[in-house]
């Protein structure tokens, strides 16, 4: 499924084939939260924009429309529209981020939905069951995403706790896929790797779940608080322990810059709401750094945000034009800052995946994160 077709140093140039199409990694993956990006972005403006996979979230899509409804109207992909390669997370992070309305138990969380406070249970079992019944072409296994700082103690117990419901995901998923009714009863399963910013439990736990012969290894628990510097540490100290015929996906990851310096220690995949969230907030990426289009120095700007980008917005728009929709509240400002800010993402890991290719990664870092830096 995970074939390495060049490595430059300890970047990967690969493809992962799946039963909705092969993925050119490194790759980043779209963020649709309740099966659509947020800013109006449809899944054939997703097309346009050259993204490879969308992301969705199991928790939410539990809560909304639910799980049921989208398995009724024939799962995630016939919902939404969109005939490639869809990742759902398990619900895990939701017992990090809704840690007010949550009890963690041996046998899974028990939530307070925040939308109407009603209960809502979520296991090993459960979380699998969901994902079956949305189609996903991958399903992250059901894990906790422990806080940063946390005392050593808690993290151990956590990571055998996420350990022990890993293996309940797998005999679940084995199961689900026999099942006649069964979606997608090819559905691919990635553990996740937990240890916070302790190497012995992150190198221990590695070596653990590599034993379990996954369609693929994630590094959870990062980007939650701990510095850049301590992230790059952990990835560099445990990537060596997870098998070297699967990809390897950095959730929740990040900055154009986390993404080039986590491609230099061997990560394929990645996810993060960064571009669309800032896009919707007037901020967009760029060669040159971040800008704000919401500044006034943009007002009698008739420059597109990037000269020689491809994205629909700059072959089409000026600055002055977005930040007057911006400053207007009109929903286009939000959705062209969207559709520029993925695109721009999706086209850096294009550049990412050819200067690997031609053995020219580091050359091509260097002048990218300089790029960064200068500013405008």
């Amino acid at each position: 499924m995970f074939q390495i077709t060049k490595k430059d140093n300890n970047a990967k140039r690969g493809t992962f084939t799946t039963v909705h199409g092969t993925i050119q990694t490194p790759v980043f993956m779209n963020v649709g939260t309740t099966a659509a990006i947020k800013g109006a972005v449809s899944t054939m403006d997703l097309k346009e924009i050259k993204t490879q996979v969308e992301l969705s979230n199991t928790y939410h899509l539990h809560v909304r429309p639910g799980d049921e409804v989208v398995k009724k109207l024939g799962g995630l992909h016939k919902f939404m529209v969109w005939d490639r390669p869809i990742l759902t997370d398990s619900g895990g992070f939701q017992v990090f981020s809704l840690s007010g309305l949550r009890k963690i138990k041996e046998e899974g969380v028990y939530f307070q939905s925040h939308i109407d406070g009603r209960k809502i249970f979520m296991g090993p079992e459960e979380s699998m069951q969901i994902q079956s019944n949305l189609a996903s072409t991958i399903a992250m296994a059901f894990d906790e995403c422990p806080p940063h700082p946390a005392t050593r103690q808690y993290m151990q117990d956590s990571v055998d706790r996420t350990t022990r419901w890993l293996l309940r995901c797998k005999d679940k998923m084995k199961e689900l896929n026999t099942l006649d009714d069964t979606i997608n009863k090819s559905q691919m399963l990635f553990g996740i790797n937990q240890g916070g910013t302790f190497e012995d439990i992150r190198i221990e736990h590695a070596k653990r779940i590599s034993e379990l012969e996954l369609d693929g290894y994630a590094l959870g628990g990062l980007a939650v608080g701990e510095s850049h510097s301590e992230m790059y540490r952990i990835i560099e100290e445990t990537v060596p322990y997870l098998p070297k015929d699967k990809p390897v996906y950095l959730m929740g990851v990040g900055t154009p810059s986390n993404i080039l310096e986590a491609v230099d220690r061997g990560v394929d995949f990645f996810d993060c709401v960064y571009p669309t969230r800032n896009g919707r907030h007037g901020h967009a990426y760029t060669d040159h750094g971040k800008m704000n289009l919401l500044n006034a120095k943009y007002e009698l700007d008739d420059r597109p945000i990037e000269e020689g980008c491809g994205c629909p917005a700059c072959r089409n728009y000026s600055r002055a034009y977005i930040r007057h929709l911006l400053k207007a509240k009109e929903m286009l400002g939000l959705r062209l800052m969207v559709l520029h800010n993925l695109y721009f993402y999706n086209h850096m890991m294009e550049e990412i995946r050819e200067a690997i290719e031609q053995g020219r990664y580091q050359s091509y870092k260097a002048a990218k994160l300089n790029g960064f830096e200068a500013g405008e």
